[in-house]
């Protein structure tokens, strides 16, 4: 009870306290009103002002941030959860204002976005769907059609020999006179020696309209031809073998291939030539209209040529143009491991809608699927897959490629992978190596029959190599050293790229149309 009752005195004596004091506010209230200040008012004033006054400070902090409170802002995003029905957003958000790096990386934005990109079009069920920026579209679309501003040649360097293989037709080359076989020595009066490949491709090519003067060696002969640049396609190249056969090579199915194999053909033509071999070896492909285009030069106007399957079942049909069939008795196309995509189609269409149609080499690549190519309006495309293709009888390649009629390897010196031998590594007589087994093979390939093709340098390889050396007028000190076998390997490229002496699938390809 006592207890209680002090609880209750003291009690008393806080209500008093509390009456004096509402007594005192009522006073002030009473002072407030006369002065025509309501104190409500001003408490929603005052706390308004207090919400203003953050906000204001959280902004000018995140304008001009104080190094005193930026850690605050700092900890809490990092302690923030991200809204997972945006996560690509969030990432950006974080990469682009969080990440250390980023400040250092210009364009930062456009390159995250750009990896994102290729990020969603990798996978490994479809390696053809893919993310291009605008430089990869630009070099996408080279790469099919081929084009650029020069003269019209391909070349080859061999031991610091600059060598003409392929003279384009209609090329500025071409009517300039430039021919397979001149050997480059200078450009616009600067020696070619000592300039990569890569020197004289830069040199050679210009504006168009703008001339460039090359020097060339014919038959020991020095001769200056003035050649003006121009635009360049340069898909597909041909030239008679025989009184009988002609032979078209196409690179890919670009833009202007069908216009480019006119001009063979028309030689082929004023030569009485019916019999034809088409090499497809390394043609990756290309684009569709452009296959359409060359397959209606050798199937009649509206002859099936391939259809496109559609997720959904749907099936759209490809047919040759009409008006433009050429008159052929023969036809052998020439295929390999990296004959892709349309090069398939036409291989395909061609046997199964013409009965004169014989495939030679090895099995193609497989590739049986469609895509196409989606433009931003910054230059970068998406370049996805829409469809599988099959044959005019339903045959789908994806994956298991064309088996030729006639099964026909090149020789082992061309498709084989060289050893890149060190500058002071030498091998001799006993020894075993991959350096060793590279000249044995090109050796034997050239016609100076080693004894062996297992890397050990046995006296019959040193005197093949010795017969090679001396052949070619260069120093031989009893070991291969890597200049020594970097002339071996050339030597057989230069051989392969110049003739055809070497070319077994052509051999048997002739074989067949003459046989």
């Amino acid at each position: 009870m006592v207890n209680l009752d002090r609880d209750h005195v003291e009690n008393e004596k806080d209500d008093i306290q509390l009456m004096r004091f509402g007594s005192d506010r009522q006073k002030d209230n009473n002072r407030y009103a006369r002065s025509g200040r309501n104190p409500r008012l001003m408490r929603i004033i005052t706390a308004a002002l207090l919400v203003c006054g953050l906000l204001a400070g959280w902004l000018l902090g995140s304008v001009f941030p104080m190094p005193g409170t930026s850690w605050l802002r700092r900890n809490a995003r990092q302690a923030s959860t991200m809204d997972a029905s945006n996560k690509i957003e969030a990432a950006l958000d974080v990469m682009e204002n969080d990440w250390f790096f980023g400040k250092d990386i210009e364009n930062l934005d456009a390159r995250l976005r750009d990896q994102a990109l290729l990020g969603i079009f990798s996978n490994e069920e479809d390696p053809h769907t893919e993310y291009m920026t605008a430089e990869e579209v630009s070099e996408f679309r080279q790469s099919i059609d081929r084009n650029f501003v020069g003269i019209g040649v391909e070349f080859i360097s061999n031991s610091g020999i600059n060598i003409v293989t392929k003279v384009f037709r209609g090329a500025p080359a071409f009517e300039a006179g430039v021919q397979p076989g001149d050997v480059i020595e200078a450009i616009d009066g600067v020696s070619t020696e000592g300039m990569t490949s890569a020197d004289i491709k830069e040199r050679v090519q210009g504006e168009k309209g703008t001339d460039v003067t090359i020097s060339f060696r014919r038959q020991g002969e020095p001769v200056d031809i003035t050649i003006t640049r121009d635009e360049i396609s340069a898909t597909a190249h041909g030239f008679i073998l025989d009184e009988n056969t002609g032979y078209l090579q196409l690179y890919q199915f670009g833009t202007g291939t069908a216009q480019e194999i006119d001009r063979y053909l028309s030689e082929f033509r004023d030569a009485d030539i019916h019999k034809l071999v088409i090499d497809l070896r390394d043609n990756g492909g290309g684009y569709l209209d452009a296959l359409a285009q060359v397959a209606s030069r050798f199937l009649p106007g509206g002859t099936l040529c391939m259809k496109q399957v559609y997720p959904d079942g749907t099936e759209e049909s490809v047919y040759a143009a009409s008006g433009f069939l050429q008159d052929y008795f023969g036809i052998v196309i020439l295929i390999n491991e990296n004959s892709a995509s349309a090069a398939e189609v036409f291989t395909l269409a061609m046997k199964e809608q013409r009965k004169d149609v014989t495939i030679v080499g090895t099995t193609s690549y497989g590739k049986g699927t469609v895509q196409i190519t989606r433009m931003f309006n910054d230059g970068s495309a998406i370049k996805y897959t829409t469809s599988k293709w099959v044959s005019p009888n339903g045959v789908w390649v994806n994956g298991t490629g064309i088996t030729p009629d006639e099964e026909v390897a090149v020789p082992e010196g061309v498709s084989r992978m060289y050893y890149g031998m060190e500058d002071d590594e030498t091998y001799q007589t006993d020894q075993v190596s991959e350096a060793v087994k590279d000249v044995q093979i090109a050796l034997e390939y050239l016609g100076y029959a080693p004894d062996r093709k297992d890397g050990y340098f046995s006296v019959s390889t040193e005197d093949a190599l010795k017969k090679f050396a001396a052949d070619k007028g260069l120093d031989y000190n009893g070991k291969l050293t890597s200049d020594l076998h970097e002339a071996v390997v050339s030597a057989l490229i230069m051989n392969w790229s110049t003739t055809h002496d070497h070319d077994t699938q052509l051999t048997r390809a002739r074989e067949i149309l003459n046989g």
